[in-house]
């Protein structure tokens, strides 16, 4: 049916573009790319984020804050400092905020190699821009539901960017089981990482960060990473080497 397609689609390209360009390549520079193809990823995830679209450059701040204070009372979306998954999300967007604006001071020492481009950035921010991608979801469903409950959709398309980072940053740091000990609560999540692309290998990250492949067992697949060697065997983006992980 429409719905549930559109809904699928949406899901999982926004998750591609937030984990690939957002997180990869903007905050951790697993690889590399041309100026043309910077500019392509963040006009992709502009339109694949829509209402909940996030700068690529607070991302990539919030992100590096993440793992510098992991699972402390300065993670800026530990859920051991929030009584539940919704506060903590609340709490993550009021300090992109100001990360967003330049008015936090514990983000700028988390700054350089940040791709940027002001313009997009500042109109996905918009709350006209916000607005307008959330009517044409309504509009969509308007020509395509087929029954009232689907209509049930809706919000989580308009917080479609919120939904992921509840998911991976609640469970990736509360459930599941460890490969190592990271000195903090990252976890990695498997049977919840169709939904999330290779983010809830959290345990694994946290102790790789620059490896661009999540999974380190021969069993942890990361569906994302087959589509980055794929894209660095076409000469789209050119990966860097990273320490390998053994374990047992």
């Amino acid at each position: 049916m429409p719905i549930l397609f559109f809904f699928l689609a949406h899901w999982y390209l926004s998750l591609f573009t937030q984990t690939f360009f957002q997180h990869r390549y903007a905050a951790h520079r697993m690889f590399t790319m041309s100026a043309f193809w910077e500019k392509a990823f963040f006009i992709l995830t502009y339109l694949t984020q829509g209402s909940s679209f996030m700068s690529p450059r607070a991302y990539a701040l919030l992100h590096r804050m993440h793992h510098a204070y992991s699972d402390t009372d300065q993670d800026p979306h530990s859920p051991h400092y929030s009584d539940n998954a919704f506060l903590m999300m609340w709490k993550t967007r009021t300090i992109y905020q100001d990360v967003l604006y330049n008015r936090s001071t514990a983000a700028q020492k988390f700054g350089g190699n940040l791709p940027g481009w002001e313009a997009l950035e500042t109109f996905g921010n918009q709350w006209y821009s916000r607005l307008g991608w959330g009517l044409f979801y309504i509009l969509f469903y308007v020509n395509f539901a087929t029954a009232w409950w689907q209509y049930l959709l809706l919000p989580i398309h308009f917080a479609m960017g919120a939904a992921h980072g509840a998911i991976v940053n609640w469970g990736g740091h509360k459930y599941g089981y460890q490969n190592f000990d990271n000195k903090d609560q990252s976890r990695n999540t498997l049977p919840f990482d169709f939904l999330t692309g290779g983010e809830l290998f959290q345990n694994n990250h946290h102790m790789l960060p620059a490896r661009a492949n999540f999974g380190v067992r021969k069993w942890e697949l990361d569906p994302t990473y087959p589509v980055i060697w794929t894209l660095n065997k076409l000469g789209v983006i050119k990966l860097k080497l990273s320490k390998a992980a053994v374990v047992a």
